[in-house]
């Protein structure tokens, strides 16, 4: 199994994960997004992960108001993982919030994922009431504390990732990583100079939405039009067919398919600094993702795929 460090950090995980936005039972905003999942599905899904190489696995306090952290925790303990064998990262959500929630909620990601640590605590989006430097103090409080591994953030552009770069460094700490949405459909982090600066810092780049929603694995493209309007735009769709026929020329050299292609031009065309979070909501999904980790696609492949992603030019 393929493990890469995150970040300046001594935590190695998979460069798949497995997200778990799909284990909220329907509960909250969000969590109304996916259609419920059985815990004993969830089991086989988060099983069928850890079978397949898959060692880090990605939640948020927002997942259905805790409940995908509780089902995960429960479907790893279900599944026999050993604690000291898995990674486990959550989220803080900072709207309406200031730093001080960020210690204080902890206790409740402790308790939801017990007897998992919380490896890698991410600020999940940079707009809460306090300044970035106390967020990061705090962050910074709760390594030394031992109660968290390594901190991370989660939709910082550039300056905000330099900036709280920087006062973790006045304590002799990094930032392990910045989730960010990232995919051969979009590729916005690469044009705001996300992607460069966390390079530059040693600062590892997790990419969530890889497959583009589910349009990059080619399924929205040969049903009828009128099936697939409400998630996908007939224009969105005609402008990526030759991104999707590529992908699915390249997927048949290795019996692949077009997702699993998308995923491992992620995790490998910028090196090792780029890893990805993709959700499933089968045991067979989740396998999919996983064998993605084994395409070791050319040169030539890699960037014939970034020529016709710019060509399509989404986003």
């Amino acid at each position: 199994m393929e493990l890469r460090g995150l970040g300046h950090t001594d935590i190695a995980v998979s460069p798949i994960g497995l997200g778990g936005w799909q284990f909220s039972r329907g509960a909250g905003v969000v969590g109304r997004y996916w259609p419920t999942i059985s815990q004993a599905g969830v089991v086989e899904i988060v099983r069928a992960s850890l079978d397949h190489g898959i060692n880090w696995f990605e939640t948020a306090e927002t997942y259905g108001r805790g409940d995908s952290e509780r089902s995960l925790a429960m479907a790893l303990e279900a599944a026999d993982a050993d604690p000291s064998d898995v990674v486990v990262a959550t989220k803080w959500w900072p709207l309406f919030r200031g730093a001080e929630s960020i210690a204080h909620t902890l206790g409740q990601r402790e308790e939801y994922l017990r007897p998992y640590r919380v490896s890698l605590y991410q600020i999940h989006h940079p707009y809460a009431f306090s300044t970035l430097r106390t967020q990061m103090q705090v962050l910074c409080q709760l390594v030394f504390e031992r109660r968290i591994a390594v901190p991370g953030v989660s939709n910082f552009s550039a300056c905000q990732l330099r900036a709280s770069e920087e006062v973790m460094q006045e304590y002799g700490l990094h930032l392990a990583s910045n989730q960010v949405r990232y995919s051969l459909l979009d590729r916005r982090v690469e044009r705001r100079g996300v992607l460069e600066t966390a390079r530059k810092l040693g600062i590892s780049i997790i990419a969530y939405s890889p497959l583009g929603q589910g349009l990059l694995t080619g399924k929205y493209h040969g049903v009828a039009a009128g099936r697939v309007q409400r998630a996908f735009s007939s224009d969105a769709l005609s402008r990526t067919r030759p991104l999707i026929d590529l992908l699915a020329q390249v997927a048949a050299r290795y019996e692949a398919t077009p997702g699993q292609v998308a995923l491992a031009w992620v995790i490998r065309f910028h090196g090792r600094a780029v890893f990805a979070v993709a959700g499933a909501r089968t045991p067979e999904q989740a396998k999919e993702n996983a064998l993605a980790m084994q395409l070791d696609l050319t040169e030539d492949e890699l960037h014939r795929l970034d020529e016709v992603s710019r060509m399509v030019g989404l986003k």
